[in-house]
C-alpha cells in the first residue's frame, strides 16, 4: 500500500494511493472510514494501518478516487535523524575513511518539504548540494531492538533528499553540520510512504537523482555500508524510536561537492531522485 498526505479543496487528507499505469489515483481515506485520523502521521501513532488498508481496497472497489496535490506524507516528525557516509561508493569517490559504526546527525521539521514543492536556497548558502536518500519511516516504538529484529518495527520506505549547505557544513568554525544540514525545506520527502510488505527487500533497489534532467548520481541500496537493521539497533541503544520518526539513511556517489568541478544547486533547477519500488521525488530549487 502506498500512503500520502493530498491537499484537496484547501484540506489535507490521508490517502491512499492506487497506480493505474503511471498515473496515480487517490482514495480519501476518511471518506471511506471515518473511524480514521486526518493524518498518516497519527494512522501510524494509532497502529491503524491495517485498518487504512482495507478502507483503501473498499475506496478501489468503489472508484472513490479524489483529485489534488501531493504534500510531504509525514509533515512533522518527532526525529529526523540521518547517517552520513553510509555508501561504500560515495566514501570511495570522498576518498573518507569507512566509519566503523553509523555516523548520525539530525535535522528538524522545519526542513521538511513535500512532492513538488520549493527548495529554497538561504542568501547565506552559496553551496548548496543534492544528496539522494532512501528514507525509513518508523511504525511502533522501538527501543534496544536488536539489528535482525529492527525491520520489524518499520511502516514503510520513501524518497529523500538531504539537502546540505556545504558551505556552512563543513566551511564554518569547528564544523556547522546542524546549520548547513537545517535550513528550511532541506528535507523533501515523498512522494508517498511504500509499505513494508510492498518493498520486500529495501537493500536491493536502484537509487538515482537527476538535476535539470541529467543523471547525477546512479547506484543501489547494495552499496550500504551499514544496513537499516544496524542503524536502527545502533540508534535504539540510546533513543527511542516512534511511530513517524523517519531516518535518511545516506546518499550514495555523485554529489556535487565531489564532482570536478563543483555542482551546487541555484535558483530554477529541478531535482528527480528515483527509488525502485518507491517512486520518484521531484523538486524546484528557488531563492
Amino acid at each position: 500500500m502506498k500512503l500520502a498526505m493530498l491537499e484537496t479543496g484547501g484540506e489535507l487528507k490521508p490517502v491512499a494511493v492506487e497506480l493505474a499505469g503511471d498515473e496515480p489515483r487517490y482514495v480519501d481515506l476518511c471518506a471511506v472510514d471515518d473511524s480514521l485520523p486526518c493524518t498518516v502521521h497519527e494512522i501510524l501513532e494509532q497502529g491503524l494501518v491495517d485498518r487504512a488498508e482495507r478502507a483503501a481496497q473498499t475506496g478501489v472497489s468503489q472508484e472513490r478516487f479524489i483529485d489534488g496535490a501531493l504534500r510531504a506524507p509525514i509533515a512533522r516528525p518527532s526525529k529526523i535523524i540521518c547517517i552520513g557516509l553510509n555508501y561504500g561508493d560515495h566514501a570511495r569517490e570522498t576518498k573518507a575513511e569507512i566509519p566503523s559504526e553509523p555516523v548520525c546527525f539530525g535535522k528538524y521539521p522545519n526542513t521538511i518539504t513535500g512532492p513538488d514543492e520549493p527548495v529554497r536556497l538561504p542568501a547565506v548558502a552559496k553551496k548548496v548540494d543534492y544528496e539522494a536518500e532512501l528514507v525509513v519511516v518508523i511504525g511502533k516504538s522501538a527501543s534496544n531492538v536488536s539489528a535482525d529484529e529492527a525491520l520489524d518495527y518499520v511502516a514503510g520506505y520513501m524518497v529523500g533528499n538531504d539537502v546540505s549547505a556545504r558551505d556552512w557544513q563543513k566551511g564554518r568554525p569547528g564544523g556547522q553540520w546542524l546549520l548547513g544540514k537545517s535550513p528550511d525545506t532541506f528535507a523533501p520527502i515523498g512522494p508517498w510512504i511504500v509499505t513494508s510488505e510492498e518493498v520486500g527487500d529495501p537493500h536491493d533497489l536502484s537509487i538515482s537523482l537527476k538535476l535539470n534532467g541529467e543523471v547525477m548520481q546512479d547506484s543501489s541500496t547494495k552499496e550500504l555500508i551499514f544496513n537499516l537493521g544496524q542503524i536502527m539497533a545502533h540508534l535504539t541503544q540510546l533513543m527511542t524510536l516512534e511511530p513517524g520518526d523517519i531516518i535518511f539513511t545516506g546518499t550514495p556517489s555523485g554529489v556535487g561537492m565531489a564532482r570536478n568541478p563543483q555542482v551546487f544547486l541555484k535558483p530554477g533547477d529541478v531535482v528527480e531522485v528515483t527509488i525502485e519500488k518507491l517512486g520518484t521525488l521531484r523538486n524546484p530549487i528557488i531563492d
